[in-house]
């Protein structure tokens, strides 16, 4: 079985790295695997080294200057489809909006639903959904939302969590000790956010509960890290930099980590704090619980589903600033929860649940119409 899997960044955003981890799930169960995404501006590559048994085909996508999101997004979908070669495979799937419109017939799977008020967005948004053939989504939340909303019923197969990874950033061994302790010298006690600073990710509730949380813990900084988008999120930003300075805050900004740093940083926090807004699993603050770092999420129903009893929950402000103060003292019990949690969550069990997937859904390329799911 030749399987394309299309994604539309070489950059580390959550699909990005479910698509790369996926496609190196598969070829170690037999099967061929070609991971096709756009290349911005001169990309070589993807964020980090990809096993050589996956076939690599990034498409060019210089950078236009002064062009606006609607246009850029337009853009893509047009570049992606003129170079994808869909006759080439025989699953194609789709990992997000951009190559489920520019891909053809596919399966595609929904990792969480946009919300979009300019037309031409909100109809790309709308065909990603009721045009491929097949659904999958990574939890039954965002698997009700599509069915209430389409009448869809995708099939849910979660995430894997690479936890070995992130256990052996947090271990007691001399080097992974140096790599921690390089983060807090240059950091000090912190609390980590990743993922930027953008709507979604809740950035400035987060910075109104850090505000509160530094009355009683003035020694612990607030650090966010990542943030590579194909969005525009300047005025978001701006309003984040006016209310910082309103509030006589200074979190760190670090923007993109390299890929090979990240588990020792986030081994290395005192707390990771997740209060997206809207979430379809929480890959990040999975890779947190394997590192045995205390998780402050936001209180939503597919953070409840995929996280139980293993993060705290924030509904409010002054929630999150309480449950960021509760959580840097150490809880043992949650700790060692949280990693077993992460520890059952393996690409290779999300591997076979897609070639069982696949098989039951062969497409109209291989099989006449498909089966709609």
């Amino acid at each position: 079985m030749h399987i394309a899997l299309i994604t539309y960044s070489t950059k580390p955003r959550g699909g990005v790295v479910h698509t790369l981890n996926l496609a190196e799930a598969l070829v170690d169960a037999g099967a061929q695997v070609t991971v096709w995404s756009l290349a911005r501006a001169g990309d070589r590559g993807f964020f980090r080294a990809v096993d050589p048994r996956v076939r690599l085909r990034l498409i060019d996508f210089p950078t236009v200057d002064d062009e606006s999101v609607t246009e850029r997004i337009v853009r893509s979908i047009d570049t992606m489809r003129r170079a994808f070669t869909p006759d080439d495979h025989d699953i194609v799937h789709a990992q997000d909006c951009i190559s489920a419109n520019a891909v053809g017939a596919c399966i595609r799977t929904v990792h969480h639903l946009d919300t979009f008020t300019t037309p031409v967005l909100a109809d790309c948004h709308e065909k990603a959904i009721v045009e491929p053939y097949a659904h999958i989504c990574v939890s039954d939340a965002v698997a009700a939302e599509v069915t209430a909303g389409w009448g869809h019923h995708p099939t849910v197969i979660g995430n894997g969590v690479d936890a070995d990874r992130f256990i052996a950033a947090a271990a007691d061994t001399p080097e992974a000790t140096a790599r921690r302790d390089r983060w807090r010298d240059r950091l000090g006690r912190h609390i980590l956010a990743v993922g930027g600073i953008e709507p979604r990710k809740g950035s400035l509730d987060l910075l109104e509960a850090y505000a509160r949380l530094q009355v009683s813990h003035p020694d612990v900084a607030l650090v966010f890290a990542g943030g590579e988008t194909l969005f525009d999120y300047r005025d978001y930003r701006e309003a984040f930099d006016r209310r910082r300075a309103e509030l006589a805050v200074a979190p760190v900004v670090l923007g993109t980590v390299d890929d090979d740093e990240l588990p020792a940083l986030v081994a290395s926090a005192e707390v990771f704090a997740f209060p997206s807004v809207k979430e379809g699993f929480g890959l990040a603050a999975m890779e947190a619980l394997a590192a045995g770092r205390p998780v402050v999420a936001r209180d939503l129903p597919v953070l409840r589903e995929v996280f139980g009893d293993t993060v705290s929950y924030a509904a409010t402000v002054d929630d999150l600033a309480a449950r960021l103060a509760e959580a840097i003292t150490p809880d043992p019990d949650r700790a060692h929860a949280g990693r077993a949690l992460a520890r059952s969550m393996t690409w290779e069990a999300a591997a076979a649940r897609h070639l069982e997937f696949y098989a039951a859904h062969p497409g109209p390329t291989r099989s006449g119409p498909g089966q709609r799911s």
